[in-house]
């Protein structure tokens, strides 16, 4: 298997938008409810909202490719781009969004160890992500990526409110 890695353009606005609903309903749509989904998605995925994260240039976006055919992605923030004050110090990691016919293929890990790079290139001390509490398999990955649970915060899926686990890993190490 070969992959890629392609930073996002406004050129692939569409396309980011397309797997964003994409995976998003494949992880999510079996926990919420119909209406709740269609909010959510209508509100973070429009094209408006991608072009507006896409134009912060505290945030970047990563296409990842599985033997050419576009996997998913990751979006990082750093500075006030992150959803949490987690200082100046921190990466974020607010999606790594895998279609779920790439899944098992290595590819998060892949998207976690560029994220890695990214925070060594910018001087950063930790990587930081939310991730919802009924997500276990999610969990488990991170937990084995290095990642330890730090705290918890409210994320509204529409009306509903839900947890997000604060998992960080520390970077000192790496330098």
């Amino acid at each position: 298997m070969t992959v890629n890695i392609k930073k996002c353009t406004f050129g692939d606005l569409g396309l980011l938008q397309e797997i964003s609903i994409e995976t998003f309903i494949e992880t999510f749509k079996n926990q919420n409810s119909p209406e709740n989904m269609k909010n959510y998605l209508e509100k973070a995925f429009n094209l408006n909202q991608l072009e507006k994260e896409l134009s912060n240039i505290s945030s970047e976006f990563y296409f990842v490719y599985s033997n050419e055919e576009i996997a998913g992605y990751l979006k990082v923030n750093t500075n006030d781009a992150q959803t949490e004050k987690m200082g100046n110090d921190s990466l974020e990691i607010e999606r790594i969004y895998i279609r779920k016919k790439h899944h098992k293929q290595g590819l998060g890990k892949y998207l976690i160890n560029i994220a890695i790079e990214k925070a060594m290139e910018w001087k950063k001390e930790k990587i930081w992500l939310g991730v919802w509490e009924k997500n276990e398999s999610a969990i488990t990955f991170y937990k084995k990526m290095d990642f330890v649970q730090k705290g918890a915060h409210s994320f509204y899926m529409g009306d509903e409110e839900q947890i997000d686990l604060i998992m960080i890993k520390t970077l000192k190490e790496c330098y």
